[in-house]
């Protein structure tokens, strides 16, 4: 498995950190990971009981050890921790979810809150934040950091300003996004046209389908279609 495993050692540690929050850390980075794993050790009532460095790593270990907590980040290399939390949520929908990031733009956050996460702060968060963020995820409420939460305030009310719209919830380039997907477009194609990567088109999709509730690509054809996307469509490929 692609994971870092980090266990408590000797019965006494055992035996001390049994009613612990028990937190998987989950980035690509090691040094961040390592570091913030090491953080985290020093609190009270908290137990790292393992790390991961990619999507599929995430999952399995989260399915392997049960935390009370994921620590995620949200860019994961060739995999997305949006996708990971979806995933993580599915198996095991008990599961918090904090999201510790780079990303502070309102796409990352809305996919990320859409797709079950309770928490969302900046990696420039203070240690007593993650803290008590990461005793609020555990107790089941949500928290968003200081600068998180004037971005959703803003969001939700630009969405309600654009209520006349189809899908007021999505961004000027998630539409563009969206725009080409009904199109039939695959990734590699819509990068090409956007100037983007395929990396960040994915993103992008993942974004859109979570925000719109599509399950799967197929479904969000449709409901863009539906919308009045997708111009002189092309049929998807098989």
């Amino acid at each position: 498995m692609n994971a870092d495993r980090i266990r408590p050692t000797g019965s006494a540690v055992a035996g001390d950190r049994a009613a612990a929050i028990r937190v998987v850390v989950v980035d690509d980075h090691p040094v961040f990971r390592i570091g913030i794993a090491a953080l985290l050790e020093t609190l009270d009532g908290v137990s790292v009981v393992g790390s991961a460095a990619s999507e599929d790593a995430a999952v399995e270990l989260v399915l392997a050890t049960a935390p009370d907590v994921v620590l995620m980040d949200l860019d994961l290399g060739d995999g997305s921790g949006v996708d990971a939390t979806r995933r993580i949520l599915r198996e095991r929908p008990g599961t918090g979810v904090l999201v510790l990031t780079m990303l502070g733009d309102d796409e990352s956050l809305f996919a990320s809150v859409r797709t079950g996460a309770r928490g969302y702060l900046l990696k420039t968060a203070s240690p007593q934040e993650v803290e008590r963020a990461i005793h609020a995820v555990a107790a089941g409420e949500l928290l968003l950091g200081g600068e998180v939460a004037r971005r959703a305030v803003s969001f939700l009310s630009g969405a309600k300003r654009a209520g006349g719209s189809p899908f007021p919830e999505l961004t000027e380039r998630e539409r563009e996004v969206l725009e080409l997907v009904a199109q039939g477009r695959d990734n590699p194609a819509i990068a090409r046209v956007l100037v983007l990567t395929s990396k960040t088109v994915r993103n992008y999709v993942s974004a859109v389908a979570t925000k719109l509730g599509a399950a799967d690509r197929g479904k969000l054809i449709v409901l863009a279609r539906e919308a009045g996307y997708g111009g002189a469509a092309e049929q998807p490929a098989p």
